[in-house]
């Protein structure tokens, strides 16, 4: 007759299925990571005590919420061999599950840092705008210099696919600081969030596609990046 388990072994049990999830999943580990930098950010920017407990309520929602979508694929992988229409609805259902909690974070996150993160990014971006063309100027022809010595070195891609820097992730980053610029005060945070975001999308599917290295795209993201912004100063 199997014991009961005690106390300690359930959290034990239950520690070893947080890991597990985070060892196996990669979205989770990605909303793990997210988690780690609100907080971190909550932390810089002096939220609120009820600013902080709907921080935590929205990413254990979103925590939870995927667990509890690779629970229900997992007992369906396990109990089916063949494809299923009912199986596969019920993943999509517990996938939508993780897209609700999701977009609700994304939307406490956007209510919760708008007003703190916004001046304070402005601020920065006020200093980079400001800062001498010499400055950009430098950098973007060192950054050219280290990325043409890098490419002779290795050899590795051709002109439109592979090798260093990734194209891709240039035009992606260009366009987010060009965003960044046009766009007046009052929508800049969240403007260049949203397409800084969309630019480190577009680096990550180069990376999953094993068309370019981490390296490749961060090197082509920071050359897209440089070389608008000195083209914003200069002009």
């Amino acid at each position: 007759m199997r014991t009961r388990p005690s106390i300690i072994e359930s959290f034990n049990y239950a520690i070893e299925g947080v890991i597990h999830v985070l060892r196996t999943q990669r979205n989770m580990r990605i909303h793990f990571g997210i988690a780690v930098a609100v907080l971190i950010t909550a932390a810089a920017v002096g939220v609120s005590k009820i600013e902080l407990i709907v921080l935590l309520l929205a990413i254990t929602f979103v925590l939870v919420a995927e667990m509890i979508n690779t629970a229900v694929e997992g007992t369906i992988d396990a109990a089916t061999t063949s494809f299923d229409p009912m199986a596969k609805l019920a993943k999509d259902i517990a996938a939508g599950a993780v897209l609700i909690a999701s977009v609700n974070a994304v939307a406490v996150g956007y209510l919760v840092f708008a007003g703190k993160a916004a001046d304070k990014t402005a601020r920065v971006l006020d200093k980079l705008r400001n800062a001498p063309a010499e400055i950009t100027v430098i950098a973007l022809v060192l950054t050219v210099i280290v990325v043409i010595a890098t490419k002779a070195w290795t050899g590795r891609g051709t002109p439109l696919r592979g090798g260093l820097p990734s194209g891709h992730a240039a035009v992606a980053f260009a366009a987010w600081m060009a965003a960044t610029y046009i766009v007046g005060d009052s929508h800049r945070f969240l403007i260049s969030g949203l397409t800084f975001i969309m630019a480190l999308l577009v680096a990550q599917t180069r990376v999953e596609a094993g068309v370019h290295s981490a390296l490749e795209v961060a090197y082509g993201g920071a050359i897209g990046a440089l070389v608008t912004l000195s083209v914003f100063q200069l002009l």
